[in-house]
């Protein structure tokens, strides 16, 4: 039924003066659709489609010019709950949509252009892309290749730093003078070894300005010598370095905060043996934390790039952005927290979350060198980041960069792509449209032509003898036009000729059959019998021979028109 309303409120359109005048005049859309629903109408959008569908096939459908001239704009039509109709606009817009998705209503120089067009780019279309993605890889690959190349090149450097400093640590373990000062049993052996000890301690010390402190301590944790005099007499049992060395271990701490000086650094420290083995104490040196972070730091691999060190448990203990130090990557089980916060390893009441754990999951306990991408909160943009692991330590290094940045050249790469498309686009649009137009030209005046020979028997063949020149498909489909042509009016021509011949024939034919029915009546046989006895008659006297026969000639010509009259 609604289809029907659909059609009805079309066809009302295309031939309703009146109703075409009352949409023109209506004020507004409101009035124009009370007018469309006052009379009757209505349908839903799916409804109106296939109608339209259906008119726009057949010859008697209105242009979108007539259409926007009589109603300008019926915005919906109400339908059941919740269904619309389409606007008179949308309505020219449907016809037009619906003859582009048409390839069977296209006219033949279209035709050739898309296939040209398709065949031209479709194919440079998907090689360019191709090409470009496999570009962008590349690129991607080397931009990863580069910051891993960076990644091992400074943890390489840091292991090298911290096995430098170990053998120092080692070295001021096994030096005669702190042993011999840790091992004495006496205060007075002490005193004799404490001199000769402070001045290895100091010389160490003013060996490198990366160092910060170095001390001994004997087996219960108390510092007896310092390079720094507030660490003497200080008790170190729980911090952990001591517990690990003073059962015979080497250890490296992680970049921590001292509970004495407040200051991050890295501890290294060695048990102290004496001469029979035992383990008379420890020996510490302490590096500071800030020339490893100016190492670490000092590593970009752009202008918003950056490097940062994180320890075993995912801990930052280096960060160009002090205010992420001693952060988590991803949430830490609830005792390593509670550990870390209890001991103060890391100068921190509380050890926050950053929440990247993709990024945790890739590089916390990374065993070899490798690359990955993640999602910054912190800057809010997707980071690349390239990383290795040192061989010294259970720290990772990371070399961060923004994809931004990377993707600055990618996109001129992209956009220099595709304006080679473009250009090639371009240059096959027009070539295709060259081409279209030397095909369908002679085509058109070739359909005008028939036109012309069909509707007025006649036609210009001088639009065609261009085209005939030539040696394609389509001069040969011109040369055989103009040849039809011309046997098509000799055959005219001979058929009006035989026509006119039959013409003739037929009017002897009728004479003959009129003088046939005359003769043939019993009147004219009687008049030939009185002929023919006036014919043996004597002439009168005074007529001559010539004048009866004028006579008998006068009656038989009324007669013979008094015949055809009666017939």
């Amino acid at each position: 039924m609604s289809v029907e309303s659909a059609r009805a409120f079309y066809e009302r359109i295309a031939t309703d003066k009146v109703f075409q005048k009352q949409l023109q005049n209506a004020v507004s859309d409101e009035q124009r659709l009370e007018i469309v629903l006052t009379a009757g109408y209505s349908f839903t959008q799916k409804e109106w489609s296939a109608t339209l569908a259906q008119i726009s096939k057949s010859d008697d459908s209105i242009s979108d010019a007539e259409l926007d001239a009589i109603a300008g704009g019926v915005s919906t039509i109400p339908y059941q709950p919740t269904n619309r109709v389409w606007s008179l606009k949308q309505i020219g817009f449907g016809k037009h949509l619906h003859k582009l998705f048409d390839p069977s209503g296209w006219s033949i120089r279209t035709k050739i252009t898309v296939a040209l067009l398709s065949v031209a780019l479709i194919p440079v279309s998907f090689t360019t892309y191709h090409n470009l993605q496999e570009s962008l890889k590349s690129a991607e690959d080397s931009e990863y290749r580069k910051l891993e190349l960076l990644a091992t090149s400074n943890a390489s450097r840091l292991d090298q730093l911290i096995i430098d400093i170990q053998r120092v640590a080692v070295q001021i373990s096994t030096d005669k003078d702190v042993v011999g000062f840790l091992a004495a049993n006496t205060i007075h052996k002490q005193t004799a070894f404490r001199t000769s000890m402070q001045r290895t301690l100091d010389n160490v010390f003013r060996s490198n300005p990366d160092y910060d402190v170095a001390y001994v301590m004997d087996t219960k944790g108390r510092c007896l010598a310092a390079t720094d005099s507030t660490f003497i007499s200080q008790n170190y049992a729980l911090g952990e370095y001591f517990r690990i060395s003073i059962q015979g271990h080497p250890y490296v701490s992680s970049i921590v905060i001292g509970t004495t000086s407040g200051r991050p650094g890295i501890y290294f420290s060695n048990p102290v043996r004496s001469e029979g083995g035992k383990i008379v104490g420890v020996a510490v040196l302490k590096i500071k934390g800030e020339d490893i972070w100016t190492i670490v730091n000092a590593l970009q691999a752009g202008s918003q790039s950056y490097a940062f060190l994180i320890d075993e448990h995912g801990v930052i203990i280096s960060h160009p952005d002090k205010s992420l130090l001693y952060h988590s990557l991803a949430s830490l089980p609830p005792e390593k927290r509670q550990q870390g916060e209890t001991d103060r390893i890391y100068g921190v009441n509380q050890i926050k979350s950053l929440d990247v754990p993709e990024l945790a999951a890739a590089i916390v306990g990374a065993k070899q060198t490798s690359h990955t991408s993640y999602y910054s909160p912190v800057e809010q943009t997707r980071q690349m980041i390239g990383f290795a692991p040192l061989q010294e330590q259970p720290w990772v290094l990371g070399v961060n960069k923004a994809h931004a940045q990377f993707d600055a050249p990618l996109n001129a790469l992209i956009w220099q792509n595709s304006r080679s498309l473009l250009a090639v686009g371009a240059i096959a649009a027009i070539i295709a449209l060259l081409l279209a137009r030397s095909i369908a030209k002679p085509i058109r005046a070739l359909t005008k032509a028939a036109q012309a020979l069909v509707e007025q028997d006649d036609f210009d063949e001088h639009r065609l003898i261009k085209a005939s020149y030539t040696n394609d498909d389509i001069g040969q489909l011109v040369r055989v036009f103009l040849q039809m042509a011309q046997e098509v009016k000799a055959r005219e021509q001979k058929l009006k000729q035989q026509v006119l011949e039959l013409n003739i024939e037929i009017d002897q034919a009728k004479k003959v059959r009129q003088v046939a029915d005359i003769t043939q009546t019993d009147y004219f046989q009687q008049l030939q019998q009185k002929a023919q006895k006036i014919k043996g008659r004597t002439i009168k006297n005074d007529e001559t021979e010539i004048d009866y026969f004028q006579q008998l000639h006068q009656k038989a010509q009324n007669f013979k028109g008094r015949t055809i009259r009666s017939s």
